[in-house]
């Protein structure tokens, strides 16, 4: 495990900061407490010296009030130890190939932490198949099916759900999450809830540029960001990505071929905040652009502001 602590960070950032709203964690003691856990691809090699998720704490760890630890899948406990997740009020997640290798009682206790209240999610690119993500995502999406039947009593609704898909979808393929619902005489609502798959339809791993356009320029993850900037390699993900209506699309994504991408997102999950950033392809410096890294900066920040 490597741990690193904030020493300085850009004034202009700070002033923006300074003029936001008030700290969500006014009475929390000490530094914003980050964990970046990343899967350590060896694939990473190609664009990090020391892998993404240590590029990652290390970008962070130069912002002043933040304090980072770095794990990693192959640490003990799978860098998910209870030390770790009763530190952490924010964890930065990447993942790829190795999704299924994560404890499911780690990934439990990582979405109950967020639904009440006491960690912040941000998954990273090919994070959108990551175990806790969508198992966020499937708890969105069943908050959202109670919301629609409010007025339903409790016990004249009936919710089956169907798993989301893990494939990718075709380009028409129905949009998910999706409800089915079935109204019968006796006033019982049936409904069925397919959950979201988490996925696209296609996506190019050719590293052409994109650009970022800020879409929601009062955000506070959008603070102190260019209205737009170029990414100068990056893999292609297209819409439409099957997840629940996100509560802010802070920024998108376009490509030169015509492709789209909400490529910031965040929802409320339970009293918690989930945050989607697309970009952070492991062939790719991403995370050694400072826009991205002040993008993610203001991610962990948000974590202590009002909702």
């Amino acid at each position: 495990m490597i741990r690193v602590r904030a020493a300085s960070w850009r004034l202009c950032a700070a002033a923006v900061w300074l003029a936001a709203s008030a700290s969500l964690g006014a009475g929390e003691p000490g530094p914003i407490r980050v964990a970046v856990w990343d899967e350590r691809q060896p694939e990473q090699k190609q664009a990090y010296e020391n892998f993404l998720g240590n590029a990652i704490a290390a970008g962070l760890a130069r912002r002043d009030g933040i304090e980072v630890r770095s794990v990693g899948l192959d640490d003990a406990d799978a860098g998910l130890s209870p030390a770790i997740l009763d530190w952490a009020e924010v964890i930065v997640w990447w993942s790829h190939k190795r999704n299924q290798d994560v404890p499911l009682e780690k990934v439990q206790t990582i979405v109950d932490k967020v639904k009440n209240g006491r960690l912040m999610f941000v998954g990273v690119h090919s994070a959108h198949w990551a175990r806790p993500f969508t198992m966020l995502m499937d708890e969105r999406a069943r908050e959202d099916v109670r919301r629609q039947f409010a007025d339903v009593p409790a016990g004249k609704l009936v919710i089956t759900e169907v798993p989301g898909m893990r494939k990718v979808p075709r380009r028409d393929a129905r949009l998910t999450p999706a409800t089915d619902v079935e109204r019968k005489p006796d006033g019982t609502v049936a409904v069925t809830l397919h959950l979201p798959g988490c996925i696209f339809p296609a996506y190019r791993g050719d590293g052409k540029p994109s650009t970022v356009t800020v879409r929601d320029r009062s955000h506070p993850l959008a603070a102190g960001l260019p209205d737009v900037f170029t990414l100068d390699r990056t893999e292609m993900y297209d819409e439409p990505y099957h997840v629940p209506e996100p509560d802010a699309v802070v920024c998108e994504e376009t490509w030169a071929a015509g492709e789209r991408f909400r490529s910031v997102m965040a929802w409320r999950v339970g009293r918690g905040r989930v945050v989607y950033i697309r970009p952070g392809h492991e062939t790719y410096p991403i995370w050694k652009d400072e826009r991205m890294l002040l993008l993610l900066e203001n991610t962990v920040r948000w974590r202590r502001m009002e909702p």
